[in-house]
């Protein structure tokens, strides 16, 4: 999603459709899984949460209060999200990968990032940024100005210069051979990732599925799984009206 990037200049009308999107699957829905990057930027001080969202933050919190389990996956983007949603929406925060099995279905559950071993440069910086004393000093900036060095970092990042999944590599990406590594030491049905702003379904090793999400930027797209198969869709209503 990316609500709030300053590189995009539709986060309200995406907003809007994202709520209309999640009225429509509590319809249904047993369980709601966010894979990161709903935020562009976010971080939480003791009293303070970044302005906006409000939609948002609260159908979530309303799917919540109807007993539906929400998971979410802090991605590289919003990784400081600390206890505000949990406590505010009840929702579960899911730091790591989530290993879990669904209707005897074993999933592997993560943003990706940090994934590809090739990637040294970001898997330093995610060390930084994860670092408690980091983001303690973090915490000494007055909200508008971090928040503003925050927007200055992003208008430099793939999404500012409108580069996406165009780059993907299929079984050669970094994030498909660490995936493919896991296998080796333990089965999954299905990873389901999303980070490369790319939808893919792919097999995987023997009988599994490599998974990646795409984006709600011009894709707005998101998987379903109906307890057997696990489809990849997109959110019709999106198109013509962003």
């Amino acid at each position: 999603m990316h609500l709030g990037a300053p590189a995009l200049n539709n986060n309200r009308e995406r907003e809007k459709l994202f709520v209309e999107w999640l009225d429509e699957v509590s319809n249904e829905a047993s369980g709601l899984y966010l894979m990161g990057d709903i935020f562009d930027f976010w971080f939480e001080y003791r009293r303070v949460v970044p302005r906006g969202f409000t939609r948002t933050l609260g159908k979530i919190a309303e799917i919540s209060d109807k007993g539906i389990p929400v998971h979410f996956f802090p991605g590289n983007h919003d990784m400081w999200i600390f206890d505000y949603l949990p406590d505010e929406l009840g929702v579960t925060v899911h730091h790591e990968e989530l290993k879990t099995t669904l209707s005897g279905k074993k999933f592997y559950l993560s943003h990706g990032d940090g994934m590809d071993a090739s990637d040294k440069g970001y898997i330093f910086l995610k060390k930084i940024f994860k670092n408690k004393t980091i983001q303690w000093l973090y915490k000494l900036i007055h909200p508008d100005l971090s928040t503003g060095l925050a927007n200055a970092w992003s208008k430099k990042s793939r999404l500012a210069k409108k580069v996406g999944g165009s780059d993907f590599k299929g079984e050669q990406e970094g994030i498909y051979q660490a995936s493919l590594k896991i296998l080796n030491n333990e089965h999954f049905d299905f990873f389901v990732l999303g980070h490369r702003h790319r939808m893919a379904d792919m097999p995987i090793g023997k009988g599994s599925r490599f998974i990646l999400l795409g984006e709600w930027i011009r894709s707005f797209s998101y998987g379903i799984f109906d307890g057997e198969n696990f489809e990849l869709k997109h959110f019709e209503k999106a198109y013509g009206r962003n």
